[in-house]
């Protein structure tokens, strides 16, 4: 796929089709093999960057393809359906470059972009803490004035892709006020001072790696910062609330996969004399599960076109988020039921579906924290 790609319904079939491809051939043969040896799926990462899956949303003029993003989530979809710790690095990725593409200058753009959405590089975005989660403006890694740039001291903790991206997105303190005392920066993997603690051992997502990033007295020159000095916790909430919708569209391809693996076997497996999916008790669970799936796409596919009419979008991605990972969970968990016994096994991947989906209640953003934001965001807006 070029760089550039018309947006009209003809290619966007031709995308998702491409996409359903290398899914495919390139990743469903890898995944449970992959995530039992918890093994990081770089090699299917650059598969996907050179088919130009890295850079959908980005300008073609640096090399993206400039989709909206109610094309390019669906290919996240996708991408969910078949294995979420690829999807999510995509997304991850997608995030990290989000601030360049978004808040950077034209000079920065036109040195940084073109590398960051190459196919060849991975990003990763570093906001949390340990102590601070779901308060980033919490956080104590701080940026230090120096000859020429800044010194960066402290960790950043839950790093997809932390100790095997190629850059990194990092937020920092740089004054003690709590909202404008934080700035963005651009760091390279290969900075002096930047180290990676050894990986969380997670109950599920196991193929991607998280891991705490240490920066001692790492130096970034000051052509690498982000936006303006103070900037930073405001490009952190809006490439959050992209992100979101990211995440969302993810675990609706989960869902999906779970769903369609628990008819199948509903539809084969045999009690009383007839499929089990005739069955009152089993065909409704599979129609609630079913309409869960649609609502959660419905839902982030509405705030995607928000997005990209330019409409404010904030309060229609925590809903997205809320609505389609806690359907996940649910959809998940009742995969396992439908198959019962063998659901409990590792013999087919509706438990680790479930575990996958757990945590898409977590990042980005905890669901509490979502519906945080709905809350607040109604008081503001209903007279």
């Amino acid at each position: 796929m070029g760089a550039s790609l018309d947006t009209s319904s003809e290619l966007a079939g031709e995308l998702l089709s491409l996409t359903a491809d290398i899914c495919a051939r390139s990743l469903s043969p890898h995944a449970s093999a992959a995530e039992q040896a918890e093994r990081f799926p770089r090699e299917q990462f650059r598969t996907l960057g050179g088919a130009g899956l890295l850079s959908l949303p980005y300008p073609e003029e640096y090399g993206g393809a400039a989709l909206p993003a109610e094309l390019y989530l669906q290919v996240f979809e996708q991408l969910g359906r078949t294995w979420a710790s690829v999807a999510v690095g995509v997304s991850v990725h997608a995030l990290a470059c989000l601030p360049m593409a978004a808040f950077g200058t034209e000079d920065q753009k036109r040195l940084w972009l073109p590398w960051m959405l190459s196919g060849d590089t991975l990003g990763a975005y570093c906001l949390s803490e340990a102590h601070a989660g779901s308060d980033p403006a919490a956080m104590r890694t701080r940026a230090t004035p120096a000859d020429g740039g800044f010194v960066i001291d402290g960790a950043k903790a839950w790093t997809t892709h932390g100790g095997e991206a190629d850059f990194y997105t990092v937020m920092a303190r740089t004054s003690p006020d709590p909202r404008s005392g934080i700035s963005c920066f651009l760091v390279l993997a290969d900075s002096v001072g930047l180290s990676a603690s050894p990986p969380e051992r997670k109950l599920g997502l196991t193929a991607s790696t998280t891991a705490t990033v240490n920066f001692d007295g790492v130096f970034v020159p000051e052509d690498r910062v982000i936006g303006g000095i103070g900037d930073g916790l405001r490009i952190a909430l809006a490439a959050l609330d992209t992100g979101r919708l990211g995440i969302a569209a993810i675990a609706t391809g989960l869902a999906q996969a779970a769903l369609e693996e628990a008819v199948r076997y509903a539809r084969d497996r045999e009690a009383f004399g007839q499929p089990i999916i005739r069955h009152e008790g089993v065909g409704f669970m599979l129609a609630d599960m079913a309409a869960t799936v649609e609502t959660g796409r419905a839902m982030y596919l509405t705030a995607a076109r928000r997005r990209d009419m330019g409409l404010p979008f904030t309060r229609e991605a925590s809903i997205a988020k809320l609505v389609a990972t806690d359907g996940a969970m649910a959809v998940t968990m009742n995969a396992v039921q439908v198959l019962g016994g063998a659901g409990y096994t590792k013999d087919f991947p509706v438990e680790r579906y479930m575990r996958e989906a757990k945590v898409m209640q977590i990042f980005e953003g905890t669901n509490q924290i979502q519906r945080l934001i709905i809350a607040r965001d109604l008081e503001r807006a209903v007279s």
